[in-house]
């Protein structure tokens, strides 16, 4: 047994001995691509729905919450998963979110949120936290939908119409300035500094 580990270190360590330097790096090229493909292929499923709903704290708290809502049952068919408004599209902040989430994971190993009670408790904190995200990136989840040069303010109401074509034109607010609660209900903003 020993004579075979021996025999497989001595090839990982000095690769080039033993093979040939094309079929190394063919087989480097055709690893590499499998990796890729398995790693994309992971983190769409993690992008997924079901794949968000799978815990009973996301199904039985904001799931329930996203359902009455316009983003989720609409005129148009049109429907935002969670993804499309917790996760950017474009592939480098979408790996930064990723990262971000694992603190979100942890919190569901150690039970940090097990119950309805515990999750109206943090509501806040996880709205601000959300809220901040959104704000520091100027709702670039929101823009992937929603976009000004897009919009009709004549189809608006006055209200909509001044606001929107204010925020375009300073370019001080973001969507998540004037859309909390938009998708989720509001925590309770009494608690707010």
């Amino acid at each position: 047994m020993m004579a075979l580990v021996r025999r497989y270190w001595l090839t990982l360590r000095r690769p080039s001995l033993h093979y040939s330097l094309g079929f190394l790096t063919i087989g480097g090229f055709i690893g590499g691509v499998l990796f890729w493909g398995a790693f994309n292929t992971a983190l769409e499923f993690a992008n997924t729905e079901p794949f968000c709903t799978s815990c009973h704290e996301m199904r039985d708290n904001p799931y329930q919450e996203l359902q009455p809502t316009i983003h989720f049952t609409n005129r148009s068919g049109v429907r935002a998963r969670c993804a499309d408004c917790h996760v950017p599209h474009d592939w480098t902040n979408k790996i930064a979110r990723k990262m971000q989430a694992s603190k979100e994971v942890w919190g569901w190993i150690f039970g940090t949120i097990d119950t309805r009670e515990e999750f109206l408790d943090k509501r806040l904190e996880l709205a601000q936290h959300e809220w901040a995200r959104l704000k520091a990136n100027d709702s670039l989840e929101c823009r992937n939908c929603h976009r000004y040069e897009s919009m009709d303010f004549t189809r608006q109401g006055r209200r909509a119409q001044f606001a929107h074509s204010t925020a375009l034109e300073s370019g001080e607010k973001t969507c998540i300035d004037c859309h909390k609660g938009i998708a989720h209900r509001l925590p309770n903003m009494a608690e707010v500094p």
